[in-house]
């Protein structure tokens, strides 16, 4: 069965095609994974980070490969294809240069004699079920810390991805792991829920959509496993004063078109108080119009194509459903293929579908608000926390409203600021976990406790 291809969106045109692994191949993929997981987890640790900082150098000297897969897999521009590399070989060495930090013992001050501590120890084989949308950085933010802590992988990548997966398994195989400690599986969503049910197997991280998230979290439960997930996001983008207006409609595009619009804590929904409101949808508008989406392989470009024809399909059944129920296009609304005009919504209140929606792609929606009350309560009338920009020139009112934000992470004057030590993860539907930073390695760990009288 085929199920796993590379469909270039740019052109439409079908590239490869890769079988679906056969169920033995499955069960040999777990039981290498189980038996990899003792002799990993037993390597001292200056062993482990020795191994894990090759494994970023290899994504540093093939680059331009990893990029260029990238490209065609999903229709990222090619600069930014590098860029993602390029960040994800920074994250993989954050924790080769930490391991010491994530494995060392921690002291405990206890009420009684003797002493306590906590105990980090790996817990086994781990299945990864990863996205499109970042096909290299995604899976480095799941497997360098799980591997820095002495877990092994096992990789679903999205169906789309059959080459970006194989070629980060070269790389983690010519790092030097052992054999078993990272696998490539293409594996159809009914053997990933056998892979989730094989008691050899004792976690599950996925990232994706909310539906994929409740299939995934739905098994794990039934079995019992520890699940992490991170879901979809309409991060709210609130411009509540500013002394330089068209740095922060620079930000909002900048925000709003990363990834082709297609990052799950990008800027979706745009909340402008009263006072700037007209000024910013001007300028917004007109900044957004004059973007066009190009060829992804040219260096200047800055927005691509949709991962697929079909994505841009529902983003257009998305547009064309808000504007039948009222809202106002401002501007775009249109497609050519894959390929989707920057696009701004206006008008929409909380009885359209859109209001609770993820636009994913290059739309954005822009709403009135009378103050910070307001502000703050359009952002957190959302099923979603998962990110979220506040623009402000009253350091006060930056506490305030980063305390009232419903999200996991709250950024205030700026934008595309993520990097391998900070924390990334949200509430509600958005998920139940952390990637990067120090939290990331403290999901899948037993944290033994060792009293001593």
């Amino acid at each position: 069965m085929t199920a796993y291809s590379v469909t270039n969106p740019a052109t439409g045109e079908m590239l490869a095609t890769y079988d679906t692994f056969t169920d033995a191949q499955i069960e040999d993929a777990v039981a290498r994974a189980h038996r990899a997981a003792s002799t990993w987890s037993a390597t001292a640790p200056a062993d482990r980070a020795a191994v894990i900082r090759r494994i970023a150098q290899l994504h540093r000297e093939r680059t331009d490969e990893l990029a260029a897969i990238i490209v065609r897999e999903m229709g990222k521009p090619i600069a930014a294809a590098v860029g993602e590399v390029e960040f994800a070989a920074d994250i993989i060495e954050f924790y080769a240069d930490n391991i010491g930090q994530i494995t060392d013992d921690q002291p405990l001050n206890i009420l009684g004699e003797g002493t306590a501590v906590i105990r980090r120890a790996a817990l086994g084989a781990l299945l990864g079920i990863m996205p499109w949308n970042f096909p290299a950085y995604q899976v480095a933010r799941f497997a360098a810390p799980n591997l820095a802590v002495g877990n092994t992988i096992i990789l679903k990548h999205a169906s789309q991805c059959p080459e970006s997966s194989a070629a980060l398994e070269a790389i983690y195989r010519d790092a030097g792991l052992p054999d078993g400690a990272y696998i490539n599986v293409y594996a159809s969503n009914e053997q990933a829920a056998t892979i989730i049910a094989d008691p050899r197997v004792r976690g599950v991280s996925l990232t994706g959509s909310e539906r994929a998230g409740s299939e995934v979290a739905e098994v794990a439960g039934r079995h019992l496993k520890k699940v992490a997930l991170e879901l979809g996001g309409s991060d709210p983008f609130l411009l509540l004063s500013t002394d330089d207006l068209d740095a922060v409609v620079q930000a909002a595009v900048d925000a709003r078109l990363d990834n082709n619009g297609q990052s799950c804590n990008g800027a979706k929904r745009f909340i402008i108080v009263d006072g700037l409101y007209e000024e910013f949808v001007s300028k917004f508008v007109a900044a957004l119009a004059a973007v066009s989406a190009e060829d992804p392989t040219a260096e200047e470009t800055v927005l691509g194509p949709l991962s697929s024809l079909a994505a841009a399909e529902r983003l257009q059944a998305q547009i064309d459903g808000a504007v039948s129920q009222g809202a106002t296009l401002l501007t775009g609304g249109t497609r050519d293929g894959a390929f989707f005009a920057p696009t701004v919504l206006a008008d929409v209140t909380a009885d359209m579908d859109v209001y609770r929606e993820e636009l994913f792609g290059p739309a954005a929606v822009v709403y009135r608000a009378a103050g910070e009350e307001e502000a703050v309560a359009i952002a957190n009338d959302t099923p979603f926390g998962l990110g979220s920009y506040v623009f402000t020139t009253d350091a006060a009112q930056a506490e305030r409203v980063a305390d009232g934000i419903e999200a996991g992470m709250v950024y205030v004057n700026l934008v595309l600021a993520d990097s391998p030590e900070l924390p990334f993860g949200g509430v509600k539907r958005s998920g139940t976990s952390r990637e990067l930073g120090m939290l990331a390695a403290d999901e899948f760990v037993n944290k033994k406790l060792i009293r001593i009288g």
